[in-house]
């Protein structure tokens, strides 16, 4: 299973937050990327730099005979076409496409002084914006190293 979560909260050239991610889903099929499943969208605050406006949040599934490095790559075109500036980590953005998981592969940063492709995406478990919308489209799926279902992490969370 191949898995991109998507984000937006600022408007850009293709419109709104929700418009700009619901054309990302669109633009996918000019990349030879199939989308299988595409979760609710999700109205969300704001992780890590607080603030910013709410988020518009979801996740897909997809299919695609790239590897994640060549995917990746379609990913961050699809980005800049959405006016995706890269200024502040955790800024507000015009769209965000990360690739959470690749058919399970476990990618780890082998050199520091570039951005390497780490897989699974670091830090699924930590965010209730990307476990939500998981649980909706895969709710057996499993983080390649923690072994968890996101309703698993997304427990972990929210204690009882």
């Amino acid at each position: 299973m191949i898995i991109i979560a998507l984000g937006s909260n600022l408007s850009g050239p293709w419109g709104t937050p929700t418009a700009t991610v619901t054309r990302a889903i669109d633009e996918m099929a000019c990349h030879n990327i199939r989308v299988l499943k595409i979760s609710q969208l999700l109205l969300t605050a704001p992780y890590g730099v607080t603030n910013q406006p709410d988020f518009v949040n979801a996740v897909i599934s997809i299919s695609t005979a790239m590897p994640p490095q060549s995917l990746m790559r379609v990913l961050h075109d699809i980005e800049r076409r959405a006016g995706r500036k890269r200024l502040k980590r955790w800024g507000p953005r015009t769209l965000d496409l990360d690739l959470l998981d690749y058919h399970g592969c476990i990618l780890a940063p082998r050199t520091r002084s570039i951005k390497p492709l780490v897989l699974p995406h670091p830090g699924i478990e930590l965010r209730g914006f990307v476990l939500c919308p998981l649980m909706e489209i895969a709710p057996h799926w499993k983080h390649p190293v923690s072994h968890q279902t996101a309703e698993q992490s997304l427990r972990r969370l929210k204690p009882d």
